[in-house]
């Protein structure tokens, strides 16, 4: 997720989701009878959102019973009183539930066209036209002030073209963002979101709208590369094995343990992702900060974003103390890069090492982790039966191997009495 930018739909916690606004930012003024609220970035989210800023700022008039301009010709968007951005952040869910956000798809890729005193959302990403309920005092305002037959204001056309654009943008299939003419978003964080529309399904933790929106990143990220980003890392071999002798020798030679096989000095840009993680987590103040997005956009900067040897190194370093509930929030993009066998022994070789040598103190946590693993669909059944079973040295020496799976035994034992009581089931059942 860009700094400063927050999902339209703030519900969904997804870094994946596609669909980004500035949150609202307010300034009150003035006091006593005279004090007054500014909406100081109020036509930037209004065009992030395609709609005019008129419609926002009339709703939030209707919906905390204060006077308001809807035609400012400074850019001032103000509301009578005093009123905090959370507050008016929660009254926008309302608004794009009930004016963004198809009825069908709950995407927010929909224009507004008025017909017969009915305002239709048409939607660009499934082709669905639903109506706007005519019993909301907004609908009314927006009918009332539709531009003459033929006719758009600057504002209405512009939030026309973002919406278009969007659409084309994405590049959707059947019509739709995940093909199917279905997509996830239903646009509220609050009560006031949710009062129209009652409970939305929720699809983005899928595994195909995940996939999607990782696809997505990347093919932008292919996009705009060239135009908008200059690299700051020297990429060239001699710059890689630089940078590589700068890195703390333990992590040196955790990272370096399968690089130097690949002999093209693809290797080290493994050390460099590690790097990076680390120096990042250190800036923002802990792992926790850094979005998995982010860590997938370096992954493909650097061209390993589907080596299993990826893997291993995410393994040691998008973890800390707190491993055990920071495995729930990184398992949409570790899912999305575990895609085979050797990728699952990969990520087991690096949790081995975060355990076995960066922090032993926490080898008793070693069964909660991998059962965490599994509930996610990391890693499945036999990779870990397997594991469990044998020591190696690949990743750390013997001793400390047996040290790890010995605290696992645990978790093994819990994996072969799980599937000896569905075997049971099973024939009983016969």
């Amino acid at each position: 997720m860009a700094p400063g930018q927050i999902n339209i739909r703030r519900d969904n916690p997804d870094p994946f989701y596609r669909y980004k606004m500035e949150p609202l930012q307010s300034k009150v003024e003035g006091k006593g009878n005279g004090i007054k609220t500014v909406v100081a970035n109020l036509s930037r989210v209004a065009e992030q959102l395609a709609r005019p800023p008129s419609y926002v700022i009339k709703y939030f008039g209707f919906e905390l019973g204060a006077q308001t301009n809807i035609d400012p010709k400074d850019d001032r968007w103000i509301i009578n009183g005093a009123h905090e951005a959370s507050k008016l952040q929660d009254y926008l869910d309302g608004f794009i539930s009930k004016f963004v956000l198809c009825r069908s798809c709950k995407n927010p890729e929909t224009v507004v066209n008025i017909k017969d005193e009915r305002i239709i959302l048409d939607c660009k990403a499934c082709g669905e036209r639903t109506d706007v309920d005519p019993r909301q005092k907004l609908a009314g305002f927006i009918i009332k002030n539709a531009p003459k037959k033929g006719k758009k204001d600057k504002s209405t056309k512009k939030a026309d073209r973002k919406a278009r654009k969007e659409a084309e943008r994405n590049g959707h299939e059947n019509g739709s963002p995940n093909g199917n003419g279905e997509n996830s978003p239903d646009g509220s964080g609050s009560d006031h979101g949710a009062e129209e529309n009652g409970d939305l399904e929720v699809e983005a933790g899928s595994d195909d709208e995940l996939t999607r929106r990782i696809n997505a990143e990347a093919k932008e990220l292919d996009a705009t590369a060239p135009a908008e980003v200059e690299w700051s890392v020297d990429m060239s071999e001699a710059a890689i094995k630089a940078r590589a002798q700068d890195l703390p020798d333990d992590l040196k030679r955790a990272l370096v343990i399968e690089g130097e096989e690949d002999g093209d000095g693809e290797g080290n840009a493994y050390d460099v992702l590690g790097k990076w993680i680390q120096d990042t987590a250190e800036e923002k103040g802990g792992i926790d900060k850094i979005d998995s997005i982010d860590i997938y956009k370096k992954a493909k900067e650097f061209g390993i974003e589907k080596k299993h040897k990826t893997l291993t190194v995410l393994a040691q370093t998008i973890f800390d103390e707190n491993i055990v509930k920071q495995v729930d929030s990184r398992a949409s993009m570790l899912k999305n890069m575990i895609t085979s066998e050797k990728h699952e022994r990969a990520f087991l070789g690096g949790t081995e090492r975060f355990f076995g040598v960066d922090h032993p103190d926490l080898i008793p946590q070693i069964s909660t982790v991998l059962m965490k693993y599994y509930h996610n669909d990391l890693i499945n059944e036999e990779t870990l039966k397997s594991w469990g079973k044998t020591k190696s040295k690949k990743y750390v020496d013997i001793s400390t191997s047996k040290k790890v799976r010995k605290s696992a035994e645990k978790f093994m034992e819990w994996l072969e009495n799980a599937e000896s009581e569905d075997e049971d089931e099973g024939s009983d059942s016969e």
